[in-house]
C-alpha cells in the first residue's frame, strides 16, 4: 500500500528530529532537555493504560514547576514516586522508558534540579558553545580555521590551528574527529568533514614557521616521554620561553603516532615534519634514554625546575588462555613498535589470525595483509557493529580481504610438535545483556571452531611501563599514573603528567589536549602566566543561504592497489572538493549564541 501524503511528511519529521537531537550542542539545560524528551515520549504514546496516558503529564507538569521556580525539594520526592510508579505498572515500552529517563535524571543531574528551586538556574552558567570547538578536546577554532581555508588562507589556517594544536597534518590525517559529532549542519544535511578539510590546509600551506619564541625564562622542564603528549606540552613550554628537554627511550620520537600508526595511515616523513617544526622552537631531544637506567628521576628534577610524565601506554595487555606461550604469537604493540623503526614483517604465504576490535587490531591486520599474509581472520567476541575501530578502518579492512569472525572468543591456542602455533580454537558467542551502555558476550551452546593460524596477534588493549616511576613515589592506580586535574602528582612537587599514562588509551587529540593543559600548570608553577595567541584575522561570516548539499567523503585508493606497498591510502581532497565542503560551514561561531559566548578563544 502506498503512503499518503501525511505519513510521508510525518516521515520527515521523524528524520528532522532525530537530526536535531543529534546536533545538540553540550552545555543545554539538562533539566530542560529532560522535560523536551519526555514530551515527545508522551506524545507516541497510545493513551490505553492510565500510567502512561495521566503519570507521563503529571511527570510533565512537575518537570515544568522545576524549571519555573515553582517547586521545592518535596516536588522531587514526588517526581521519583511518580516516576517509579509508572516504570513498575506502564503496559510498554513508551512509559516505563520514559520514566527510567526522568529516574536517571534524578541520580545524574539532582544538584541541577535542586539548583533550579533554590536559584532558579542550573549549577553552571548556561554556556552554549560552538559545539565542534567545544567537542575538541584541545579546543581549537575549527569555524575559524574553515572559514580561512574558504578564503584560500591555507597558512593563516595552520597558525591557527597551531595555536592549540601542533599537529595539524597529523590530526588531518588520523584525528577521530569528535568536532563532527555534534556539527549543527547535521540539521540540514550532514556534518562538515572537519578532519579531511585540516589535511587540505596541512597539505597545501606550504612552509609555515611557528610563532616567535618569547623571552627566555632561564626555567628548565624535563619532558619524559617523546609522545604526543610529551611534544605539545614541549611545543608549547619552549613557546612561553622555557628551557625544555625531551628524554624518549624509543630511537626517534613519535610515540605511538610513530610506534602504533601505520605508515599508510600516517607516512613516517609526514610526522617528522611537524616534529622538526616542534623541535625548531628550541626543544631539545635525547633519544633510547630510559628512566631508571641511563637517568634517574631524582636526578632529573634535581638538574630542572620541573618535569612532565608522558610517557604513554606502549605495553601490550596479555590474553590468559592455554597454549598462549606458544611460538608465532605476537603482540599488536610488539609488531607495530618494530615498523616504527622500519623492520617490517614478513607474512608471506602464512595465516594470520588477529584477536582484539579496535583500530589497532585494525591496523595489525591491514599490515598483515600488506605483510603478504596468505589469509588474515580477525577474532572478536561481540558483534562487529560493537567493534570500537572505526567504521571506515573496518571497512577498509574488510575490503583489503581481512574477513572478521565476529562474536567468537579465543578459547584456546593449539601447538604442533615444535611448540609453534598450528591453530586458534574460538568459541562462538551470543550477544546478550548492554553492561556500561555496551551489549556482553556469553558463550553459546555451539561447539568450538578451529581455526589455522601460523602467525597470532593479540590487539586486546594497552598498559603503562610504571615500576621506575613507583619507586620514587608516583601513585599509580588502577594501572595508571593518578594525577590532579592540573596534572600535577599530589605530593611530588614539580612532577606533572598527562596523556595516555594518566587517562589510559585514549585517542591522539585527548593526548595533544594533556599537553597543553600541562603546558599552562607548569607554566603557572614556574611563575609566569604567559599566553598563547595569534594575529590572525577570521574572516567574516558570509550571509548567504544554506542550501542543502552533500558531503565531500574521504576516500582510498582502490584496495588491490594499496595492498601492495605501505604509501599513504586515503587521498586528500581536491581544492574544488574542500571549497564546497568549507562552505557548507554554518559559522556558528557568529551566528546565534555563539557570537556572544564560546564562539571563539583568542588566546590561553
Amino acid at each position: 500500500m502506498m503512503e499518503s501524503q501525511a505519513e510521508q511528511t510525518v516521515e520527515n519529521i521523524y528524520k528532522d528530529i532525530e537530526r536535531r537531537i543529534v546536533a545538540s550542542p553540550p552545555g543545554l539545560c539538562p533539566i530542560d532537555l529532560l522535560a523536551s524528551f519526555l514530551k515527545m515520549s508522551h506524545a507516541q504514546s497510545c493513551g490505553k493504560c492510565v500510567p502512561c496516558r495521566i503519570g507521563l503529564g503529571k511527570l510533565e507538569k512537575m518537570l515544568d514547576l522545576v524549571l519555573d521556580g515553582n517547586a521545592d525539594e518535596s516536588t522531587l520526592d514526588l517526581i521519583e514516586e511518580t516516576a517509579k510508579a509508572v516504570y513498575d505498572t506502564a503496559d510498554c515500552a513508551i512509559g516505563w522508558e520514559s520514566a527510567s529517563m526522568v529516574l536517571k535524571g534524578l541520580e545524574g543531574f539532582r544538584e541541577d534540579f535542586i539548583s533550579h528551586i533554590n536559584t532558579g538556574r542550573c549549577t553552571f552558567e548556561l554556556n552554549q558553545p560552538v559545539p565542534c570547538r567545544s567537542l575538541c578536546p584541545a579546543g581549537v577554532d575549527v569555524p575559524g580555521y574553515v572559514a580561512l581555508i574558504n578564503e584560500e588562507r591555507y597558512a593563516d589556517a595552520i597558525k591557527l590551528i597551531r595555536k592549540d594544536n601542533p599537529f595539524p597534518l597529523v590530526c588531518g590525517l588520523i584525528c577521530e574527529h569528535p568536532c563532527e559529532r555534534r556539527c549543527r549542519r547535521t540539521m540540514v544535511d550532514y556534518p562538515i568533514n572537519i578532519r579531511g578539510l585540516k589535511r587540505f590546509a596541512a597539505e597545501n600551506a606550504g612552509d609555515v614557521h611557528p610563532p616567535e619564541r618569547g623571552p627566555l625564562t632561564g626555567k628548565k622542564v624535563a619532558i619524559v616521554g617523546g609522545g604526543p603528549s610529551g611534544l605539545s606540552a614541549a611545543y608549547y613550554l619552549s613557546l612561553m620561553g622555557h628551557e625544555v628537554e625531551v628524554f624518549e627511550s624509543r630511537k626517534q620520537l613519535g610515540g605511538m603516532l610513530r610506534y602504533g600508526i601505520p605508515n599508510y595511515r600516517l607516512p613516517r616523513e609526514m610526522l617528522q615534519s611537524e616534529i622538526d617544526v616542534i623541535l625548531s622552537t628550541g626543544v631539545k631531544a635525547h633519544t633510547e634514554v630510559e628512566i631508571g637506567k641511563d637517568i634517574d628521576l631524582v636526578d632529573l628534577k634535581k638538574q630542572f625546575d620541573a618535569v612532565y610524565i608522558a610517557i604513554g601506554a606502549q605495553t601490550d595487555k596479555k590474553l590468559d588462555i592455554e597454549g598462549i606461550d606458544a611460538k608465532g604469537v605476537y603482540s599488536a604493540v610488539e609488531i607495530l613498535r618494530k615498523i616504527g623503526d622500519d623492520e617490517y614483517p614478513d607474512f608471506t604465504g602464512k595465516n594470520v589470525s588477529v584477536i582484539g576490535g579496535g583500530n589497532v587490531a585494525m591496523d595489525v591486520a591491514r599490515t598483515a595483509i600488506r605483510a603478504n599474509a596468505d589469509k588474515v581472520s580477525v577474532l572478536y567476541r561481540r558483534r562487529q557493529d560493537d567493534m570500537t575501530a572505526l567504521e571506515e578502518e573496518i571497512e577498509a579492512a574488510v575490503a583489503e580481504g581481512c574477513e572478521i569472525y565476529d562474536l567468537f572468543a579465543p578459547a584456546e591456542i593449539v601447538k604442533d610438535e615444535d611448540g609453534s602455533i598450528k591453530s586458534v580454537m574460538i568459541q562462538p558467542q551470543i550477544i546478550s545483556e548492554i553492561r556500561g551502555g555496551r551489549p556482553t558476550p556469553r558463550k553459546a551452546d555451539k561447539d568450538v571452531v578451529e581455526i589455522p593460524t601460523d602467525v597470532l596477534i593479540i590487539a586486546v588493549g594497552q598498559g603503562i611501563e610504571s615500576k621506575e616511576f613507583e619507586k620514587y613515589g608516583v601513585s599509580v592506580q588502577r594501572g595508571v599514573i593518578a594525577s590532579m586535574n592540573t596534572a600535577e602528582l599530589e605530593g611530588l612537587s614539580g612532577f606533572f603528567a598527562g596523556g595516555d599514562c594518566v587517562s589510559g588509551p585514549a585517542t591522539v587529540i585527548r593526548a595533544i589536549a594533556a599537553g597543553k593543559v600541562a603546558a599552562a600548570n607548569i607554566d603557572s608553577y614556574l611563575g609566569y602566566n604567559h599566553l598563547i595567541d595569534t594575529d590572525v584575522v577570521i574572516p567574516d561570516a558570509k550571509l548567504a543561504d544554506r542550501t542543502p548539499c552533500g558531503r565531500v567523503n574521504m576516500k582510498e585508493k582502490p584496495a588491490l592497489e594499496r595492498i601492495c606497498n605501505y604509501d599513504i591510502a586515503e587521498i586528500g581532497m581536491s581544492k574544488e572538493e574542500a571549497m564546497q565542503e568549507s562552505s557548507r560551514c554554518l559559522r556558528c561561531d557568529h551566528f546565534g549564541y555563539g557570537i556572544f559566548k564560546g564562539g571563539r578563544s583568542e588566546k590561553w
